[in-house]
């Protein structure tokens, strides 16, 4: 016979409580909680262990370490960004707003890897809608298998029949466990279908791909719990009027966090992008002000991107200081250090500026092409083009060196740059080493004279 009891649960953290409560005394966020029926089996008590036999403590160092293999994939950018390819046994959270090519992506990833037997489990479309999807993309895989279905243990038995090298999940939230008396995208049902899911990869040793929601606030739906129970977090972001996507690390327990991968969509699905300094630098042979272009890297890819600023006076009185893929915070930090350290009489004007591409970034590595960027719209004087930026501005106004200097400088030189300005104070950079003319700079004014002298 089966219990059946009423448990209150928070939405935000995932937090049980037996009563309702008005503010959730894990993650302190109000009216979060939500009651759910939860029916379970008894006796059910499940124990893991990967070799099948009782686990017996071992010293640290009669423990060998073994080298995982990985699964490398034909998509260059993905096997970037998961540090290598994927391990088995993994289970990745793949999250993203709605349209913005989650499923493209990994259905993609699905039918371009001849020979690696995939089960697609979709419970949000049909098979054939996924089947317009790939005859879209333009490929086809006899060793990728649709499944519709949102029964977590019928999954399990038609994974045990195929024997699949990796399971794909459209979407968790559409999943269900008969074990618990709660509708489908519950708190109660997305953690206990994550959490068999996860026993199915740790001992079956698959691979799982699982697909979820962005929530209004931009996070992963569900419990903050399933990010620690998975092993990656991939996060897939990019502006619907724009045709490039990112594909970010947010944990990766096999590798680094800081990795990008960069997408262009197309008509028929997404085209890795395999040096996103061309894309993100206009063509224009026009010279124009308020345009500089910086030395930035995203985890150990270096790429130049062009930001643009506009300086005007303030029609109504009231500044405005607007930014699009940089923070305004230090947007504001920047205006006040040129206005207090430099002189330069930026208080009653507006200030727009956008990185252009529709890409994020938050490598202080930026900070002196903004002040340039700035400065040539507020002067209406345009900047060379073959010149390139690259150091952090701080509150004094001077110019601080960045990681990884020589691989910006690389970058620059490969796409044609004549300078680079960077800080003097930059140890190890020799101008013997590079075609390209160094620039070393200690100040904002030494920089302004460099530009515009």
């Amino acid at each position: 016979m089966a219990k059946v009891k009423s448990a209150f649960y928070c939405q935000k953290c995932g937090h049980e409580t037996p009563k309702w409560l008005g503010k959730c005394p894990s993650c302190n966020e109000w009216n979060t909680f939500v009651e759910e029926l939860i029916q379970k089996q008894i006796p059910q008590v499940v124990a893991f262990s990967r070799s099948g036999e009782s686990a017996k403590p071992q010293s640290l160092e009669d423990i060998e370490q073994k080298e995982h293999p990985r699964i490398v994939l034909n998509d260059k950018e993905m096997n970037r960004v998961l540090g290598g390819g994927l391990v088995y046994g993994s289970l990745i959270l793949f999250g993203g707003e709605p349209g913005i090519g989650k499923s493209t992506l990994i259905l993609q990833l699905a039918v371009t890897n001849p020979g690696l037997k995939v089960l697609y489990v979709s419970g949000e479309e049909s098979d054939q809608q996924i089947k317009m999807r790939s005859d879209r993309i333009g490929v086809s895989n006899k060793d990728c298998f649709i499944l519709t279905e949102t029964n977590v243990q019928n999954i399990f038995k038609q994974a045990e029949q195929v024997q699949p090298q990796l399971l794909v999940i459209d979407s968790i939230q559409t999943l269900y466990s008969s074990q618990i008396e709660s509708s489908p995208g519950s708190i109660s049902q997305v953690r206990e279908c994550t959490a068999q899911l996860l026993r199915y990869a740790k001992q079956s040793n698959v691979p799982v791909f699982l697909i979820g929601h962005i929530t209004k606030e931009g996070s992963l739906a569900g419990p903050k719990v399933l990010e620690h129970m998975v092993d990656t977090v991939l996060q897939f972001e990019g502006d619907r009027n724009h045709v490039y996507r990112l594909l970010r690390s947010i944990k990766n327990r096999f590798g680094s966090t800081n990795e990008l991968g960069i997408y262009e969509m197309l008509g028929s699905g997404l085209r890795e992008v395999a040096n996103p300094s061309e894309i993100l630098i206009s063509d224009s042979d026009t010279s124009l002000s308020g345009v500089s272009i910086a030395a930035t890297m995203e985890g150990m890819r270096p790429m130049l991107i062009e930001v643009q600023a506009l300086v005007s006076t303030a029609a109504y009185g009231t500044p405005q200081r607007s930014s699009t893929g940089f923070d305004s915070k230090r947007l504001n930090m920047l205006l006040a250090v040129m206005e207090k350290r430099c002189g330069f009489k930026l208080g009653a004007k507006d200030v727009f500026l956008n990185i252009a591409g529709g890409i994020k970034v938050d490598d202080p590595a930026i900070d002196l092409a903004v002040v340039a960027a700035v400065l040539s719209s507020n002067a209406d004087i345009s900047i060379q083009k073959k010149i390139a930026l690259s150091a952090e501005v701080g509150l004094s106004g001077e110019v601080r060196p960045v990681n990884r200097a020589d691989q910006r400088i690389h970058e620059a030189e490969k796409l044609g740059f004549d300078k680079i300005i960077i800080s003097k104070y930059n140890k190890g950079i020799d101008q013997k080493n590079f075609k390209i003319e160094l620039i070393q700079c200690g100040t904002i004014i030494e920089v302004v004279k460099a530009l515009f002298a």
